[in-house]
């Protein structure tokens, strides 16, 4: 997913076109971001956990894919065999590019060298000089997208001062081989059970209580993994 990309541009992307998703990029990635606006589809699905970057501070939903570094159980080749496909992959090849001297502004780039990115076959991006239908509704869901992980960014920081957010180690066994997975953060129970009827109440009024319980009814979802795995 950090593959280098240029900002899309009508005259030098004016022949690109979109072949049909593939997935075989994130064959080795055993995490992606997701948004809590996708919590809920996500969690049906595999295990959501949180991570942080402890360069901003900032924590981030992830899904788990595998159960190791490098391990991506939910794609074969380049077809993906969850239900649920995560808005960074629906939005891919474009990205989202930020420019730090202008916080106010973000704008859209490709990633040319993608399996998706094509000159002969496929939807084209501009027609005449401007954006064509298709390109302006992915456009618009990119941003959105965006808009929402910024959101989920600061719903997390949100949970967490309120001490929500614990680290915790998770201990699976895949064929007899005991292995930890550490790094991640959960909602903690506990401490969710001790909050005051302000604190839980305003929790409610967020709407945070329907992420919160995807997120725990989520780890449900870890034998799956592990049979998956087990199966290979």
């Amino acid at each position: 997913m950090s593959e280098p990309f240029a900002l899309l541009d009508n005259e030098k992307h004016a022949d690109v076109k979109f072949t049909a998703p593939k997935y075989a990029h994130v064959a080795d990635q055993h995490m992606l971001p997701v948004s809590l606006h996708e919590l809920l589809y996500a969690a049906v699905e595999v295990p959501v956990v949180f991570i942080k970057n402890n360069d901003t501070e900032e924590f981030q939903a992830v899904m788990m894919l595998g159960l190791k570094p490098n391990q991506n159980l939910l794609v074969k080749g380049e077809e993906w065999l969850a239900n649920y496909v995560p808005n960074v992959l629906r939005d891919f090849p474009l990205t989202v590019v930020l420019n730090p001297e202008h916080k106010d502004k973000v704008w859209v780039g490709l990633r040319e060298n993608s399996g998706q990115v094509s000159k002969e076959e496929g939807e084209p991006l501009f027609a005449d000089g401007k954006e064509t239908e298709f390109l302006k509704n992915r456009r618009e869901a990119l941003l959105k997208h965006f808009e929402q992980d910024q959101q989920s960014r600061a719903i997390l920081g949100y949970l967490n001062s309120k001490g929500l957010l614990s680290a915790q180690t998770l201990t699976v066994e895949v064929k007899g081989d005991q292995r930890n997975i550490n790094g991640i953060y959960l909602i903690d129970e506990r401490k969710l059970a001790e909050l005051s009827d302000e604190d839980f109440l305003e929790l409610r009024k967020r709407g945070l209580l329907g992420p919160i319980y995807s997120h725990l009814t989520s780890l449900n979802q870890i034998p799956r993994l592990v049979k998956f795995e087990s199966e290979l």
